[in-house]
């Protein structure tokens, strides 16, 4: 069985693929792919949303998955959604 090299921008190329519904650009373009880490064919990735309460959040997270395993080489992809940067849950009263 031959092995194969998977680099981090494979991957990104692939999730260039995964336009958000609803804004209708990439997940990578609009910087929501914060990290991706390769070992050997497991792909992990870090990815947030353009909002805590974005409707498609479970979308985006599936179809970030399966464009990661589209790429060759890749045998298991693990996506793991982090609150976007900017949030702030304080309520004012």
């Amino acid at each position: 069985m031959a092995m194969f090299m998977i680099a981090v921008n494979d991957i990104k190329n692939a999730l260039k693929k995964v336009i958000d519904p609803e804004i209708g650009i990439d997940v990578v373009s609009m910087g929501l792919i914060k990290e991706v880490k390769i070992s050997g064919g497991n792909v992990k990735i870090k990815m947030t949303t353009t909002s805590p309460f974005c409707p498609l959040a479970d979308y985006l997270v599936n179809e970030v998955r399966t464009g990661a395993k589209a790429v060759k080489g890749v045998k298991e992809v693990e996506v793991q959604l982090i609150m976007p940067e900017n949030f702030n849950p304080t309520c004012e009263r």
